[in-house]
């Protein structure tokens, strides 16, 4: 029994295994942030469900032979359990006599008529005959409505993605949040660090927060400060990251002369591109404004900044030539005076080792007058000999203006960008609306706008994965014709393909979820898995017919077989899913709408595929029947004319 239970299945496990690979090696090497996502997943995947179908061959057709089958005093023990098995039972066969009649209507050929005013419209536009329009009669089968009904539910599903949020990945609660604040330019690092003090304690009055790091000062420069703040575990508090990042935004704005914004990497990133600085600085102003009124658009900021104030020292040529002395030599001696420099180190009494830096005291570098007071070695000796020491402002003029912050390049062009979080929308429909922004903003010639940051990323994502999903499908469809021997029965098989995509936007639609390159790879990973119902149900109607039963009994027969199984492992994979979609443990939110995706997608399509593809399989077979009834007519006619001449003598 068990050797003639692995024949029956083999072909069936054997094809469902290889589509399931099929799907998970393109997946595996996909180029991009999606490859390095899910290249160890793919890959483990992929070679667990190959060992998975050795161990169906070996170890589980030993295990069944061995193994008694419960008579009918099973759980005799635990009578609880029994009964519940009885009531599921009793389920079961509820669902193999509905599903039986469901199938026998829906590949039956009976007709129905139907009377459809649509069909006179062009013949009365043409003849301007208006009475064309009246009602005409038309029939349409039991299997026409179950394919025409599967299409319009199909096509329907599109009209639920502009309800979908879409975002390059979800936001995950890692009970940590990083603010990042600055001052206005030229603020004192004591100055900053008031500011800082007050932005404390504000914090203060959210118990949530249980540590905070502040570092003030960075390399963009003393107005910039950096806060990141611990947050209680997520199981400990009443309120998500996400609802706390909104109340620590708004209790911050209440605070004058700064300017804030949450996360490292925020989503919305354009960048500008261009010849002039101030043309630029002009337009990335304008278009701040436009982008300032899109709804969810929150800490937007410009990278391009109010310059520092700086002095300029302007050499005067003639009279430092005169005296030797280089542009160099100023540099030298200006920059460790103002700046600092190490010159020697000190061992201390507890036997550690200290820099010693030289730099002039504060009230000697704050005027430009204090500058021109700094002293040059020059070429010439006086009196006595030595060389001379003259003033920085004998050969120099020491002017106040401004410097940038930083200069930002790409590809050999001025850069200036824009920042935004996105709040209350998903980041992927915020991004959308300035991208139309954009689109309809005038730039002078020799400037352009770069979508950049998780925008860019998605893009390539998405790209990557629909170039995925046509390699998957075309394996699949190798796979399942090298498998069935045909070219039409795959057909078949992969017509349960696009029903999963209903199920997958209802999913997202019914659970809050956005569409991001998680729920797209579990659309992916649906095309491998959802192939088996289908491929259990064309095997068994396959070796039905070769045995000589009837097209019309051989499905019926394979309905009602393929049935439990068919429901067995459909459940399985929802119960697996399901830790994965509530996003249960650290980190959660990310895999949860893989999980989503996959069980949506999973009950649609097995409640499709088990009416949809029989009634496929029914339009096929007559194909098949056609073509060969037309191919022995052809060899027939070719008989007789090779004939014709023999009988003419």
């Amino acid at each position: 029994a068990a050797r003639e239970g692995t024949d029956e299945i083999g072909l069936a496990v054997m094809a469902t295994t290889f589509a399931i690979v099929a799907v998970f090696v393109p997946i595996a090497f996909m180029k991009g942030i999606v490859g390095q996502f899910f290249f160890q997943f793919g890959l483990t995947v992929a070679v667990a469900v190959l060992v998975s179908l050795f161990v169906s061959f070996t170890l589980d057709p030993m295990l069944s032979s061995r193994w008694r089958d419960p008579a009918g005093g099973r759980f005799s023990r635990v009578p609880w359990l029994g009964r519940f098995m009885d009531r599921v039972e009793a389920v079961v066969e509820w669902v193999h006599v509905v599903y039986g009649r469901m199938l026998e209507w829906a590949i039956s050929d009976a007709k129905h008529r139907l009377y459809v005013p649509a069909f006179g419209v062009w013949t009365a536009a043409r003849t301007r005959r208006w009475d064309a329009l009246k009602p005409r009669r038309a029939t349409i089968s039991n299997r026409g409505i179950v394919l025409w009904t599967a299409l319009l539910i199909f096509c329907g599903s599109f009209a639920l993605l502009p309800f979908i949020g879409k975002e390059f990945s979800p936001q995950v609660d890692e009970s940590f949040i990083s603010l990042r604040l600055n001052t206005p330019v030229g603020t004192s690092l004591e100055s900053t660090d008031g500011k800082v003090r007050e932005v404390e304690e504000v914090l203060k009055q959210f118990p949530e927060i249980v540590l905070a790091m502040t570092t003030v000062g960075s390399w963009d420069g003393r107005n910039y400060a950096r806060v990141n703040l611990k947050l209680t575990d997520r199981g400990d508090r009443s309120h998500s990251q996400k609802d706390l990042e909104r109340a620590i935004r708004y209790a911050l704005q209440r605070i004058p002369g700064i300017e804030l914004a949450l996360g490292y990497d925020r989503p919305i990133w354009v960048n500008l591109l261009g010849p002039d600085p101030d043309t630029l600085k002009q337009l990335i102003s304008e278009f701040a404004e436009r982008v300032a009124k899109v709804p969810g658009i929150a800490d937007m900021e410009i990278s391009e900044k109010a310059a520092n104030p700086a002095l300029s020292i302007r050499l005067n040529n003639d009279a430092a030539a005169d005296l030797g002395i280089s542009v160099q030599q100023v540099g030298a001696t200006v920059r460790p005076l103002l700046a600092g420099e190490t010159v020697t180190y000190w061992l201390g009494p507890d036997a550690q080792n200290y820099e010693v830096n030289v730099q002039l005291p504060r009230e000697g570098r704050r005027l430009a007058s204090d500058l021109g007071n700094l002293y040059l070695s020059t070429n010439k000796r006086g009196p006595d000999g030595e060389l001379r020491m003259v003033p920085l402002r004998q050969v120099a003029e020491i002017v106040e203006t401004t410097s940038p912050q930083i200069i930002k390049r790409q590809d050999l062009q001025r850069r200036v960008a824009l920042y935004a979080n996105a709040e209350g929308r998903p980041s992927g429909n915020v991004g959308d609306d300035v991208k139309k922004i954009v689109d309809t903003m005038q730039l002078p010639p020799g400037y352009r706008f770069v979508i950049a940051g998780q925008q860019e990323d998605f893009a390539e994502s998405a790209a990557a994965l629909v170039a995925s999903l046509g390699l998957a499908i075309i394996f699949i469809y190798l796979v399942l014709a090298s498998q069935f021997a045909s070219f039409t029965q795959p057909i078949a098989i992969m017509a349960s393909l696009p029903f999963t995509l209903i199920g997958v936007l209802l999913a997202l639609l019914l659970t809050g979820t956005s569409m991001n390159i998680f729920s797209m790879i579990g659309f992916v990973m649906l095309m491998g898995l959802v192939t088996k119902n289908a491929i259990l149900l064309v095997d068994f109607a396959n070796r039905s017919r070769r045995a000589g039963v009837a097209l019309h009994d051989a499905l019926l027969l394979a309905g009602q077989v393929r049935l439990r199984p068919i429901l067995m492992t459909t459940s399985a994979m929802i119960f697996g899913m399901l830790p994965l979609a509530l996003g249960l443990g650290e980190s959660g939110e990310t895999q949860a709408p893989m999980g989503r995706a996959i069980i949506g997608g999973v009950i649609t399509s097995t409640l499709l595929t088990l009416v949809v593809v029989p009634v496929i399989y029914t339009y096929l077979d007559r194909l098949f029947e056609w073509r060969k009834a037309r191919h022995a007519a052809r060899q027939a006619r070719g008989a007789e004319a090779a004939d014709a001449p023999a009988s003419g003598d």
